[in-house]
């Protein structure tokens, strides 16, 4: 056991501006429009230790905040590098609720961890990918001149392949009409040609399993790599899952909206998933998504990781049963990519942060490997709480 201990954690939340940028009809999905602003909201979290080591981490939403707080004060006084421990002390804390509370502070003991032993997340998890093939996700469709119709979608995944870019990632529109979402599949595939890997997350807009099932036979003619989040029913439903399965040849990937090792584990088992999504910031950490990712591995399937960012390209560094990381979002006419601003250093995410390869590389210093803008931040605070003894 080591003399470190956990002396102090700020949370902050932060806001920000998302330029060209609105929300779909629903008010859910974030589309594209020219001169529109919309405003966001993220957090930033810093573990400090009475040995003067700190863990930062910049991510997370208002949900999972508000879970931290019940396990905040537990953290208190403990051994920063007991992760194992704390990781199972806050699961057992937190099993009435989905335990989404978990994700940022683990990154955040993680990234402590690294800079106090001077070693790099991916270094630590025995990692050895240095960079990472890329697949372009895009925006949500939109009806403002942007992604607003098939022949669009084509376009831009067409100049996508043209960057490098060795897979792309539909996301339609919010209002879902389904013969268009199929026109999308086979006018982009038409686009495109058959060398560049395509996927198609309707995130769960389909209203009914026939929809989802015809969505999917589309992706069939299409020779799609996956169909994620298919409908309605908001991807939980193993026994759904497990019949799309049965009728089409397309890999579906779901478990983007289940929580957990063991959750993850029922799907797998119960062969209601061909490929496991995972989180670090909702699914535990990176302790608790090195665990589902290893999880996948021993049924022999792949795992793939939900969205950018640092604490991704390191779990990923490390993973031999993975793919591509996300980048997302994108879109033709915006570089935003919905997320902060708070690098002050070289490290970007977003369109055009691939090299001419289409990767993107792991970040190499202590920890993340990342230095946030800590006055950016603090510039545009709207509130958080402090935790001490």
């Amino acid at each position: 056991m080591s003399s470190l201990r956990i002396t102090r954690i700020e949370v902050h939340e932060f806001g920000y501006d998302l330029k060209d940028m609105t929300k779909d009809y629903n008010g859910f999905n974030l589309g594209y429009k020219r001169g529109s602003t919309q405003r966001s909201v993220s957090y930033a979290m810093k573990v400090e230790t009475n040995e003067g080591v700190t863990g930062e981490y910049i991510g997370g939403c208002s949900p999972t905040f508000a879970q931290f707080h019940m396990i905040a004060n537990y953290l208190i006084g403990k051994d920063p590098l007991q992760r194992e421990r704390l990781y199972n002390d806050m699961k057992r804390a937190l099993r009435k609720y989905d335990k989404m509370g978990m994700g940022p502070i683990d990154i955040a003991l993680w990234d402590l961890a690294g800079k106090y032993y001077n070693a790099s997340i991916s270094e630590m998890l025995g990692g050895w990918k240095e960079s990472l093939p890329c697949y372009a996700s895009t925006y949500h469709g939109d009806r403002n001149g942007g992604l607003d119709s098939p022949a669009a979608f084509a376009e831009f995944a067409l100049q996508c392949k043209n960057m490098g870019y060795p897979a792309f990632k539909i996301h339609g529109w919010g209002d879902c009409d389904i013969k268009e979402e199929i026109e999308n599949i086979y006018a982009i595939r038409d686009k495109v040609g058959d060398d560049m890997d395509l996927m198609n997350d309707p995130a769960c807009e389909p209203r009914t399993f026939m929809e989802a099932l015809k969505i999917g036979r589309a992706c069939d003619e299409a020779n799609l790599v996956w169909l994620e989040d298919p409908y309605a029913d908001t991807g939980i439903s193993q026994h759904a899952h497990r019949k799309l399965r049965q009728m089409i040849s397309t890999p579906i990937l779901v478990t983007e909206h289940i929580r957990g090792l063991e959750q993850h584990v029922d799907f797998i088992a119960n062969e209601a998933t061909d490929i496991v999504r995972v989180d670090a910031n909702y699914d535990g950490g990176i302790t608790g998504a090195i665990k589902i990712a290893h999880a996948a591995e021993g049924f022999g399937l792949d795992v793939e990781i939900h969205a950018p960012g640092p604490a991704h390209r390191h779990l990923m560094s490390a993973i031999r049963n993975t793919n591509y990381y996300e980048m997302a979002l994108v879109h033709p006419l915006t570089d935003e990519h919905g997320l902060p601003p708070v690098y002050s250093c070289s490290y970007k995410d977003g369109l055009h942060a691939i090299d001419d390869k289409g990767h993107v590389p792991v970040p190499v210093g202590p920890g993340l490997g990342v230095s946030y803008d800590w006055d950016f931040i603090m510039e545009n605070r709207m509130g958080g709480r402090v935790y001490e003894a």
